[in-house]
């Protein structure tokens, strides 16, 4: 086994708890898609929709349990990044910390995105390209100096903002359940497992968030306990709420919530048959918070890897400067910044959301095949189901994978090729183990 990926690492204080990254997971999690997805799945599969939902849920879980794991045993900076390259290697953990990146980056500026469409929605004045340009370069600027006054200040933006966005989702299934309609429930046909999977891949965006939050696993205090608990609550949290939600919506529109008219806000259009105009201008709202609690999440924690890679001397060093006054990776949070307001103000979501899909299903792939290298030594969490878990946990996740497009795995074999390339390139300035030829500070 390769030693460990940052042994060097500078020193980051562990100030964010169980509650805090939980609340992390489910606030990168729950993002924007919980808003638009409804109607997609309706359209796929119907009744059925509910289904692809488990299949996900499924996946995710087994994903968790072995993240989980393996978070219990490697609790450095970059999440999955360390967790690899603790396992298979520098080479593997390096592609890794990449598609990573890649992934939850491509997804912030896919979800600004979405909140600058919200914000116009609301305020039609935001709607041009100056004040929308304007608008985005605020938010993201503001919460990358949120983040570098310190990761404890970041972590409880984070939490107030999953509080705010979850009270509208929760009064949208409570106050829509005795709406819902069980002949709109009533499951025909059995789909296809053909249907299944290519509805599931779609929905597996939804479910991303887990790998971006356990970024900031080298500030978090007791890892190797909190870790396995934080990702329990926050994926049963997330399940629980996607299927309650595609139910309420489902049960009150039925074959409606398919039509191309509620395609752009579906929860909206089934607020409206419960609580009026009021209850559309709700979720309007509620959409805002919620990609915005997104962007608290992921400002708070994507910026590590960047700052992990940057320790182990795959990225220029200045990205491994920790501020001595608020301890955190300020340079690393000021460039993530900077990246995100341009691929925000120039991006669309769904392009976006495409190379993220592939990027991240890879990043869960590796983590399954890490967590069954790292299982010969002792660990403080250990799941349950041991050794056929990660097997499984791949297994699913190459089904998915053989559903993306080939579009998307161009572009992300291309990454991958450049990354290759990259890390090849250094390997002059690195001893045999992987580590730096001379010591970090």
């Amino acid at each position: 086994m390769a030693s460990p990926v940052h042994a060097t690492e500078p020193a980051l204080q562990r100030v964010i708890g169980v509650r805090g990254l939980a609340a992390a997971i489910f606030n990168i999690t729950v993002g924007a898609a919980i808003f638009v997805l409804p109607a997609h799945m309706a359209a796929s599969l119907g009744a059925a929709a509910p289904l692809a939902y488990l299949v996900c849920a499924v996946a995710t879980a087994l994903v968790a349990l072995c993240i989980a794991e393996a978070g219990s045993r490697v609790p450095q900076s970059g999440g999955p990044y360390a967790y690899v390259g603790t396992a298979l290697g520098p080479y593997a953990g390096f592609l890794c910390g990449v598609l990573l990146w890649l992934g939850i980056t491509l997804a912030m500026g896919a979800v600004s995105t979405v909140f600058a469409d919200a914000v116009a929605g609301l305020l039609p004045g935001v709607g041009g390209p100056l004040p929308r340009a304007t608008l985005l370069t605020s938010v993201i600027a503001g919460l990358a100096v949120v983040n570098i006054r310190g990761a404890a200040l970041g972590s409880n933006v984070s939490g107030i903002a999953t509080v705010a966005k979850i009270v509208p989702l929760i009064a949208f299934v409570a106050l829509g359940l005795s709406h819902v309609r069980t002949e709109n429930l009533a499951l025909g046909s059995f789909p296809s497992l053909s249907r299944l999977g290519e509805s599931g891949l779609l929905l597996m965006f939804a479910f991303f968030g887990m790998e971006s939050a356990l970024q900031v696993s080298g500030e978090v205090r007791d890892a190797a306990r909190a870790v396995p608990r934080a990702i329990a609550l926050g994926v049963t949290g997330v399940g629980v709420l996607y299927i309650a939600v595609q139910l309420v919506a489902q049960g009150i529109l039925g074959n409606a919530l398919a039509a191309p008219e509620t395609a752009k806000a579906p929860l909206a259009a089934a607020a409206v048959q419960f609580a009026g105009r009021a209850g559309s201008t709700l979720i309007l709202i509620a959409m805002i918070v919620s990609t915005f609690g997104f962007l608290t999440a992921t400002m708070l924690s994507t910026p590590r890897t960047l700052f992990a890679l940057a320790v182990d001397r795959y990225l220029p060093r200045p990205l491994a400067a920790v501020h001595r006054a608020h301890h955190t990776p300020h340079v690393a949070i000021a460039i993530q910044g900077v990246i995100v307001c341009a691929i925000a103000i120039t991006g669309t979501y769904v392009k976006l959301a495409i190379v993220a899909d592939v990027a991240v299903l890879l990043v869960y792939l590796a983590c399954s095949l890490a967590v069954w290298r790292l299982g010969a030594a002792d660990k403080p969490f250990v799941m349950p189901g041991g050794r056929v878990v990660p097997w499984v946990a791949a297994g699913l996740i190459v089904a998915l994978l053989a559903r993306a497009t080939t579009q998307a795995w161009l572009l992300a074999g291309g990454v991958m090729a450049a990354a290759s390339l990259a890390f090849l390139a250094r390997r002059g300035t690195l001893q045999p183990s992987g580590r730096p030829s001379h010591p970090t500070s």
